[in-house]
């Protein structure tokens, strides 16, 4: 049984506001003086003493023990982050933004094959303008952005795939676990995958600057508060209507890339933000016209 419309006004702010912090993340990778993997070893290193404050305080879930999807998260969650942060340096941070979260796409189809969950009409048509506004910003970039495109964005793609196996593992995880919890422990198991990565290509481990230090910082803080909310509002949303949300990141990272990158917006970039965010609108209708449906992504029994 899917949540009843009413209830879902709380999670789906969570879920803007979080995109919107995770909007920060491709900013924030090219600030940190180290390569695209150790970032993201960073960003989990930083993270892990405030999840576990979080999780252990008095009254909290506590720390237990980790189940088997909590774990295939981090696993998942390290392959997104090991191909993205590759893709944000390569491309534009819009592009790379965008791609990776063609997730919506994946969600869906794994739903409708494997768990028996048709799409609505309109939520298709949704995803078709989500694509279509994705498609409009990776098209109308300008020249020079990132030290090899083609490659930059075919990475960014894959991440798509390896985010939608993350999105459905901490949607079962949820199941019989709370958001913090879950955080916590696909953050611990992807740690060791990230910086054996970062190793293995040989990248540049510590920032030079203090500023490197303070974006690595950032990325942990971000992480918590972003994947946070992800994650708290998967145990109350649909896998797949959380996925067309988060779609906001692209536009706030665009933005972000804009303003301290000086990556220029074409119009066409513009209209493809403006499609998108129709896209969320529409997905939220749908998802209120369809009752009776379990969610897509929900634990098989």
């Amino acid at each position: 049984m899917t949540t009843p419309a009413p209830s879902r006004l709380v999670p789906l702010l969570v879920v803007l506001a979080s995109a919107s912090i995770l909007g920060l993340a491709p900013i924030l990778v090219r600030l940190t003086e180290t390569g695209p993997a150790a970032a993201g070893f960073w960003r989990f290193a930083f993270a892990m003493p405030l999840l576990f404050l979080l999780v252990a305080r008095p009254g909290g879930e506590g720390i237990g023990r980790p189940s088997k999807w909590m774990l295939l998260a981090g696993l998942f969650f390290a392959l997104d982050l090991s191909f993205w942060h590759y893709g944000i340096v390569m491309t534009s941070v819009a592009n790379a933004t965008v791609l990776c979260n063609l997730t919506p796409v994946v969600v869906t189809l794994i739903g409708w094959l494997f768990f028996k969950e048709k799409p609505a009409r309109l939520f298709l048509l949704a995803l078709g303008f989500a694509m279509a506004g994705a498609w409009a910003m990776a098209a109308g970039k300008a020249g020079g952005q990132g030290t090899n495109p083609p490659l930059g964005d075919l990475l960014s793609l894959l991440v798509s795939f390896w985010y939608a196996g993350y999105f459905l593992m901490v949607k079962f995880a949820r199941s019989t676990a709370g958001a913090l919890k879950v955080t916590f422990w696909a953050t611990l198991a992807g740690l060791p995958l990230m910086g054996g990565v970062a190793l293995l290509l040989g990248e540049d481990m510590v920032p030079a600057t203090a500023a490197g230090w303070a974006a690595c910082v950032g990325m942990g803080v971000m992480h918590v508060a972003g994947q946070g909310g992800v994650a708290w509002a998967l145990g109350r949303l649909p896998a797949s209507i959380t996925a067309v949300t988060i779609l906001i990141q692209p536009i706030v990272a665009g933005l972000l890339g804009w303003l301290v990158f000086g990556e220029v917006l074409a119009p066409v970039q513009a209209l493809g933000g403006a499609l998108v965010l129709a896209a969320i609108v529409l997905a939220q209708v749908s998802s209120r016209t369809k009752t009776g449906a379990a969610p897509v992504g929900t634990a098989p029994a």
